[in-house]
């Protein structure tokens, strides 16, 4: 027994010494897997986009405070700038064409910074290079009187601008933008709506709530013991329409003061 107990006390022991041992193997391990360097992946250099024409287009271009894709043709990077529509952009296209010598379908990426610099000269100042002043977005300026034509940062600006100048003014513009309501004339009823919708109630519903209130005040009249009490509106009366009178009552009344008539004669 003496001998059982020494065994089962040496195990413990052992299996303690095994785990800390496999544990600090363990760890080592760890610390030399660490202590190697990782091995990355060397990239291949990216190879520059070229053009038909041999030039080397820039990935992203920034024209008038907008980034753009390199790959885009002149005509539709001009359009995709705030304040360009489609038919001021394509005006605008072609006067690039011709005075700076571009291609149509030059990309926006081949161009040199100078003639960005140019294209966005033709952008801020489109009246200048010959564009019909009805293509401008701001004529007869409230304040300068000029015409002129703002695009990007400019314009959102101005308009901010605008706004609050009518709201100061107390105009009916400046009513409507406070209240955040349509402000050209347009229909309210169906669209425009924001927060809960009031007012829109079918006929049936509105039946059900009469008939309701109806049952409400006869039930509370009753309780009280008013004599008489009127029916509200849309409750039906107790009683039942009055008869009609037989067809053939009328001439018999009519033919009674004949026959005393008579008799007196």
């Amino acid at each position: 027994m003496a001998e059982k107990d020494q065994k089962a006390s040496e195990k413990p022991s052992e299996k303690r010494q095994e785990k800390t041992q496999h544990s600090f193997n363990r760890q080592a391990g760890d610390s030399q897997t660490k202590a190697q360097p990782v091995r990355k992946q060397q990239q291949s250099p990216q190879k520059p986009v070229v053009s038909a024409s041999g030039k080397e287009i820039r990935g992203v271009v920034r024209l008038a405070g907008k980034d753009l894709r390199g790959n885009l043709p002149i005509r539709r990077a001009i359009a995709s700038v705030k304040g360009i529509g489609i038919n001021l952009g394509t005006v605008i296209s072609d006067i690039a064409t011709q005075k700076l010598g571009m291609n149509d379908m030059t990309m926006i990426g081949e161009l040199t910074e100078d003639e960005v610099l140019k294209l966005e000269h033709v952008l801020t100042h489109p009246e200048s290079y010959g564009v019909p002043t009805r293509m401008l977005n701001r004529q007869k300026d409230l304040f300068t009187g000029k015409d002129v034509h703002l695009i990007g940062s400019d314009l959102v600006f101005t308009v901010r601008q605008d706004i609050d100048h009518e709201k100061d003014s107390n105009t009916w513009k400046g009513y409507r933008h406070a209240y955040g309501q349509k402000v050209r004339g347009q229909r309210t009823r169906s669209t425009g709506r924001t927060g809960m919708t009031v007012g829109v109630l079918r006929k049936a519903v509105l039946a059900k709530a009469g008939a309701a209130a109806a049952a409400q005040t006869g039930a509370a009249a009753q309780a009280a013991g008013v004599v008489g009490a009127t029916p509200a509106a849309g409750a039906k009366g107790a009683a039942g329409p009055a008869p009609k009178a037989a067809a053939g009552a009328a001439p018999a009344a009519k033919a009674a003061p004949a026959k005393k008539e008579e008799a007196k004669k």
